[in-house]
């Protein structure tokens, strides 16, 4: 085993020091070779000779001329070189120990010629030797603090930090020194950068923010511009002010009707701390009018609102005075300076006079009232003008509330009713009764008022007894003597005592019942004989009178309907004729009834009448010509542009008889003998052409003498004139009056029984000629 031997040296002052230990390497030829096992090199940083740094030296044990030093790794031809036959290490530039402390690289020796390893590779590494070449920076430019103001010497505020990049495991290379630039007064810095408090008296209302500059330097006393740090502290509000009135008098003015709880006015205060710590409070101190008014608080402005407690009233106290003050029960006592914890203020409060509405005596009134009686005076209501005109009152009962008009007011209060009252029916009125004020000539001023009159209407016993409910009693012919029926009881309309008592009795001793009283306001009606005869009677009409113990003492009557039945051996009922149910029909049942029968009549008689007029109108429409005007065909080329071919008419006469369509019969294909006519020249719309005309109804005539499939009425088959946009106008006889014409229309007569209609409308009647 050869041995590679690396020797170090040492450069400028600083000592690089000894390769201590060999390293091994392991030759595969040769085994139980040891390993290389090599010690650092070091190297300064930031050396200031010339370059390249000499930085140790790497020699083989084996003494061959041709053997070649190498180096492998990242940084070598850049940063280190070796010589390769002295094996001398060169640094290539200046090396700084912030950016790499050390580095690891590889040795070799190898044949200049065959490039083969003579050694084992050996690793190794070169550490840079730091010095002192970095001032401290802190890790922020600024920051931002704050401290409760009014804190003791000594609070901590902020703890500020500098770094130093140098290497701390050399001594006073990493040590931070901290002072303040500014802001000695009020602060200092102790220890690792904790900036405390020195003034106990920082109040923020004086001064809310305050500057401090640190620098930090090293053991040596380096520093640069990065060494230094501000510091902006805020000072935290504390509650130590007290509220203080921006005013010594407060005055109001207030209409005496203000409303119970609304604000009339407000009390302002200066509190110099922030509005969390604002918690004025704001009470009496002089003044008998506690219960009259209340200061609350407005938490969101911090002034105090004035409210009344209850109503005001300017005839009774015109001005009310008081003192008030204002204190902040929070407030933290160690701060607590020369300003009083106190501060008063006088407050007045002047009221103003509203023409107020009457006020009642009493918020409602309650009377009472015997039922069936007419009294002059129920219970009288007083109402009063509060102001000093005091006008007159006048009293109403307000419809709404006595919508049958049963009571009545006059004009000083009293109560009265016109109609007696039924307790059955309505044991209470509730009346809103109104009070106006009028001026001296009657005249209301339009400030009224109400109040609520319950009238309790008294019972007296003016309701006879009777059954406490419908009874359908059922009894056995062949029952025997003693036999129970049914048991009856009976209530009172009127108001019932606890000790009501009735008694019940038949009217009549002629039946086959009889009555016992049980004396526990029942009674017990039952077989007098035995047997019925349901042949003389099926239902048997019982009369039951029921008396009170009420004062007067009234007796009232009921029927008893009790039914006959067939009964088997057991006694159930088997056969029974069911009485018909009695009921009584009112007079406004009745009348109902009447109007219903009659409504209906009415109604009858009005659908008559209208079928018999439309009877008539139809039997005098039939009367009337029925004059039809219907275009069947244009067979002749006119002038203008809307001729066209129609329907045909056979179409609506086989539709009119309920058959086919006949065949209609082909027509000779020569042209008509009007379209053979030459047509003269269209002259003006003004002018008239009686002979064309005269030509053109020839020739229709002769068309429809000769046509078999025609209408049997009058019909204008074919108008061989101008359609509708023609200037022409149209050919209808609808829109001709004769009257206007200079045609002569008689000449119709001559033409047969097919134009008789037209010459009745269109030739002059005689009788009309004599009128004229």
């Amino acid at each position: 085993m050869q041995v590679l031997v690396m020797l170090l040296a040492t450069g400028g002052t600083y000592y690089l020091g000894l390769l201590a230990a060999t390293a091994a390497a392991i030759n595969p030829g040769r085994p139980d070779t040891p390993d290389w096992i090599w010690n650092q090199m070091h190297i300064s940083e930031e050396r200031n000779d010339s370059l390249p740094h000499y930085v140790g030296k790497i020699k083989s044990s084996v003494n061959r001329k041709n053997a070649e030093y190498q180096l492998k790794g990242e940084s070598v031809g850049k940063v280190f070189r070796v010589d390769e036959s002295t094996g001398d290490v060169y640094a290539l530039e200046r090396l700084d120990r912030e950016k790499i402390s050390e580095y690891h690289l590889t040795a070799l020796v190898v044949d200049k010629d065959t490039k083969k390893n003579l050694e084992s590779p050996s690793s190794f590494t070169i550490k840079v030797y730091d010095v002192n070449d970095n001032w401290p920076v802190f890790t922020h430019r600024v920051f931002n603090a704050s401290v409760p103001e009014m804190s003791g010497i000594g609070t901590s505020v902020i703890q500020v930090t500098a770094m130093d990049a140098d290497d701390p495991t050399v001594a006073d290379h990493t040590s931070v020194v901290y002072q303040l630039t500014k802001g000695k007064e009020n602060f200092d810095i102790r220890g690792p950068g904790l900036i405390v408090t020195m003034n106990k008296n920082l109040d923020r209302e004086m001064q809310d923010k305050y500057e401090v500059v640190v620098e930090a330097e090293d053991a040596q006393g380096r520093r640069g511009e990065s060494g230094t740090a501000t510091v902006f502290i805020t000072l935290q509000d504390v509650n130590d002010n007290f509220p203080i009135f921006t005013q010594t008098r407060y005055t109001f003015s207030v209409p005496e009707d203000i409303r119970v709880g609304s604000p009339l006015g407000s009390l302002f205060v200066e509190d110099p701390d922030e509005p969390q710590n604002r918690k004025t409070k704001y009470s009496f101190v002089q003044g008998a009018y506690r219960d009259t008014f209340t200061i609350e608080t407005d938490p969101t402005h911090n002034e105090g609102i004035i409210k009344p407690k209850k109503p005001l009233d300017y005839e009774r106290i015109r001005q009310y005075s008081f003192t008030i003050e204002a204190t902040d029960p929070t407030i933290d006592l160690r701060y607590l300076g020369s300003t009083s914890p106190k501060n008063i203020a006088r407050v007045i409060i002047n009221v103003t006079d509203v023409d107020e509405p009457p006020i009642f005596q009493q918020p409602f009134y309650h009377f009472q009232l015997q039922e069936n009686q007419k009294k002059p005076l129920i219970g009288s209501v007083l109402a009063k003008d509060p102001d000093a005109a005091q006008r007159d009152i006048r009293y109403s009962i307000r419809r709404t509330s006595d919508k049958d008009q049963f009571f009545g007011i006059t004009k000083k209060g009293d109560i009265y009713n016109d109609k007696e009252l039924d307790r059955e029916v309505h044991p209470w009125y509730n009346l809103t009764v109104e009070a106006k004020e009028v001026d001296p000539s009657g005249t209301p001023t339009g400030k009224e008022s109400i109040v609520q009159v319950h009238i309790e209407v008294m019972d007296e016993n003016d309701n006879a007894p009777e059954f406490a409910k419908p009874y359908e009693p059922k009894v056995c012919e062949n029952a025997p003597q003693g036999k129970l029926v049914v048991q009856i009881s009976a209530i009172d309309k009127d108001i019932t005592p606890r000790d009501v008592k009735f008694k019940f009795s038949l009217s009549t001793e002629d039946s086959n019942f009889t009555l016992i009283d049980n004396h526990d306001n029942t009674a017990n009606i039952i077989v007098k004989y035995g047997y019925f005869d349901r042949e003389r009677a099926k239902v048997h009409h019982l009369p039951v009178l029921i008396s009170d113990n009420g004062r007067p003492s009234l007796t009232g009557t009921s029927m008893l309907h009790v039914t006959v039945c067939k009964c088997n051996e057991q006694g159930e009922f088997t056969l029974c004729e069911e009485m018909a149910a009695q009921t009584g029909i009112s007079i406004q049942a009745l009348v109902a009834i009447f109007l219903c029968i009659l409504t209906i009549t009415v109604i009858t008689l009005l659908i008559i009448l209208r079928r018999r007029l439309r009877k008539q109108a139809r039997a005098h429409g039939k009367s009337v010509l029925e004059i039809h005007e219907q275009l069947v065909t244009y067979d002749e080329e006119g002038g203008g542009e809307m001729d066209t071919t129609s329907y045909d008419v056979s179409v609506l006469n086989s539709a009119r008889h309920g058959g086919a369509k006949p065949p209609r019969p082909v027509l000779d294909e020569r042209p008509s003998l009007y379209a053979q006519v030459q047509k003269p020249p269209r002259q003006a719309p003004g002018a008239h052409m009686p002979g064309e005309m005269a030509t053109m109804i020839e020739v229709k005539k002769d068309e429809a003498d000769h046509d078999g499939g025609g209408p049997p009425y009058d019909t204008l088959h074919i108008y061989g004139y101008e359609g509708a946009e023609s200037i022409a106008e149209s050919l209808s006889s609808l829109g001709t009056d004769s009257s206007d014409s200079d045609i002569d229309y008689d000449f119709l007569n001559d033409w047969g029984p097919r134009f008789k209609m037209l010459a009745e409308l269109y030739g002059s009647d005689p009788q009309e000629e004599l009128v004229y």
